[in-house]
């Protein structure tokens, strides 16, 4: 009985300790249009400056409040994973769950302290103020009842806003990659205050209201803190969204929700206005003509049709729809297409530039939303459904010829033959000096996955580490010296999708003097033979750059022969033939599997010392076998001798059978 009363009496102490933090903020009042229907009592109550009796008729009105409907939330079907409850434990005891690259998560101290920084990398810094187990300890509030997280999340989020004020910064500052040169609270306000970050909350803490609402410690008097809070957040945003790219997207749609969610606010019409005239400009702007987004990255692409679906569907179902013309509903179709078209058969997308791998629940999950938004798309049922029912598109092989990416497909199922190959304009910041790069899948297997990113920005050491990936020679494609493309602007000059033969060229100017001509050929839907050409009056040594999969490979230098032996039914023989002399050298070999996560694997160039104006010229062909008892013996030759800017003419010969490959350009 003593421990109970202990308890009890702790547990009195904390809701006490919250009470005293919390202050009415009569300035909240201010904030609403009292006009609004449902606010009567709150009004009546103002107006004789009963500021207590306006604060519970307010929290009244919004535990009652049925008239606004929020897509990402449903009360009364709330699940909560292991993971998630583990967040929301951890998070009693200040040990907060901030970014699944740094695991186990980091405690901040019983005082919490905002700005500790263990790691100086910036997203441990940025992601922090995102606040991710919030939600976590709202579904743990609600599906057990208990108080506890309630009480530690109204504090946490008092702690938050006294410790991290609003100081005046450039705006060039929010996104340093380091700041040595910005002191006191102004360095922990372009973390804290990042507008990228500033709209994650604003959007999070929508759901958050709902799920904490009930609460005893949601008072009165706190619900006029998260208000003026709430508030300063939204007029942030209006005066301070990003210029372009992904950030100006998410910035938008979370105006949406904000302006959606609180329609109370005098200030929501323009704040809801401000975010869908954004989207509806910036759909516009940011999506190639072929249904790409303009920063090349799989992994963005897809977090821009998700913006676009949230913003549609938190506007559709509070009666909004129509501030959204026909042809944005269009635009987003057009994306879930192309992304389509780039994704292997288990759902993953190539991992180019800083592309994440992908999850394939969640992507089954995206299906599912995009098929509620186009329930009449039978592709788009098939990929919701797994192949249940519906209908997969209707063509194989596909090119998006504005962004640069195509795909060379002999079906749609696990056991088929995909390779992606990225070659565009050049791209926004997310994109990487990659141009002529390709991942290829197998027979349930990528055995040539892009080297991915690792990490993002931070001081020198993590930058060394973003660099290392980015590098143009740990990517499929050819390189001078080893360096970084000067250019990436790759031009179409062919692409033939249909018939026993597919083709693509596509050329990117990719140093002074120098640039770089790749034909790819699919033959008999079975095999890829890739043509490369560097053709210029640049000297030094030209490198062809291939990256395995992790696993047994072997390498036959004195045949430039690579084959692997994997476990299972998808392995690959891969051979080269230069035109003229080559070393074949293995290099360093890693890919990035998530954010901090990296595996080894065999990497090689094959290396040519080019000493004048002649092209360097390199046949290679990649053929893909379930049973490693049957790699075929191969052979390759060119028969236009030298370089012909109307095209390419080759011989190859697969086990003893010989046949011409050519490319004709206009």
């Amino acid at each position: 009985m003593k421990v109970i009363k202990y308890v009890l009496s702790a547990l009195l102490l904390a809701v006490a300790i919250i009470v005293d933090a919390q202050q009415l903020r009569k300035e909240s009042f201010e904030l609403l249009n009292l006009d609004y229907p449902g606010l009567e009592k709150v009004k009546t109550a103002c107006s004789q400056q009963k500021w207590d009796e306006a604060a519970q008729e307010l929290l009244n009105y919004y535990r009652s409040r049925t008239t606004i409907t929020h897509p990402d939330i449903d009360l009364k079907n709330l699940t909560i994973s292991k993971e998630e409850q583990k967040w929301a434990d951890d998070a009693l005891e200040h040990t907060f769950f901030v970014h699944k690259g740094y695991q186990p998560s980091y405690n901040y101290g019983k005082d919490i302290n905002w700005e500790y920084w263990p790691v100086k990398d910036n997203e441990l810094r940025w992601q922090l103020h995102r606040h991710k187990w919030f939600t976590p300890m709202g579904k743990a509030y609600r599906i057990s009842g208990d108080e506890k997280y309630a009480k530690e999340w109204a504090f946490q989020y008092l702690d938050w806003i006294k410790k991290n004020p609003l100081t005046q910064v450039k705006k060039e500052e929010f996104e340093l990659v380091s700041a040595g040169e910005i002191r006191d609270n102004a360095d922990n306000v372009r973390f804290a205050w990042r507008p990228l970050e500033v709209s994650n909350r604003l959007q999070d803490q929508t759901g958050q209201f709902l799920l904490f609402c009930a609460s005893k410690a949601f008072t009165p008097e706190f619900l006029t803190e998260f208000l003026a809070n709430y508030h300063r957040h939204g007029e942030f945003i209006l005066g301070n969204y990003s210029d372009e790219g992904n950030h100006l997207l998410f910035e938008a749609q979370r105006m949406v929700y904000a302006g959606v969610f609180f329609p109370e606010f005098k200030d929501a019409a323009t704040w809801r206005e401000s975010g869908i005239n954004i989207l509806n400009c910036e759909i516009k702007k940011q999506v190639y003509n072929d249904g790409g987004q303009y920063e090349l990255d799989p992994h963005y692409h897809l977090a821009a049709i998700n913006i676009f679906c949230k913003a549609l569907r938190m506007a559709d179902c509070n009666g909004f729809r129509n501030e959204f013309p026909a042809e944005y509903l269009d635009t987003i179709k057009s994306m879930i297409e192309f992304y389509t078209n780039i994704c292997f058969p288990d759902y993953t997308n190539p991992c180019f530039s800083d592309a994440k791998l992908g999850d394939y629940k969640a992507e089954i999950a995206n299906y599912r939303d995009w098929l509620a938004l186009f329930p009449d798309s039978e592709w788009i049922h098939y990929y919701a459904t797994e192949g249940r029912e519906g209908s997969m598109l209707p063509y194989l092989s596909h090119g998006a010829l504005t962004s640069g990416f195509f795909t060379f497909r002999n079906g749609w199922k696990k056991d088929a033959a995909v390779m992606v190959v990225k070659a565009g304009p050049k791209g926004e910041w997310h994109c990487q000096p990659d141009n002529g790069t390709f991942e290829f899948w197998f027979n349930g297997k990528n055995l040539f996955p892009d080297s991915g990113a690792y990490v993002y920005a931070g001081d020198a050491e993590v930058m060394k580490l973003r660099n290392w990936f980015r590098q143009t020679r740990v990517h499929n494609t050819l390189t001078l010296d080893g360096r970084n493309f000067e250019t990436t602007q790759s031009v179409t000059k062919l692409w033939q999708p249909e018939g026993d033969t597919q083709i693509l060229v596509t050329e990117n100017p990719s140093y002074k003097d120098l640039r770089h001509r790749r034909t790819v050929f699919f033959v008999d839907q079975t095999y890829y033979v890739i043509v490369d050409e560097a053709i210029g009056d640049a000297k030094g040594t030209v490198n062809l750059n291939y990256h395995f999969c992790e696993g047994t490979v072997n390498i036959d230098v004195k045949e430039n022969v690579i084959t692997t032996a994997y476990e299972g039914p998808s392995n690959v023989k891969l051979q080269c033939f230069p035109e003229t002399e080559a070393s074949l050298k293995e290099e360093e070999g890693w890919r990035s599997t998530a954010y901090r996560q990296r595996v080894p694997r065999t990497s090689l160039s094959f290396n040519v010392n080019k000493n004048n104006a002649e092209a360097v010229r390199y046949i290679t062909i990649i053929y893909p076998v379930k049973d490693i008892t049957k790699y075929p013996t191969l052979t390759a030759k060119f028969q236009n001798k030298g370089f012909d800017e109307k095209g390419v003419k080759v011989e190859v010969s697969v086990n003893g059978t010989a046949r011409q490959l050519m490319s004709q350009l206009k």
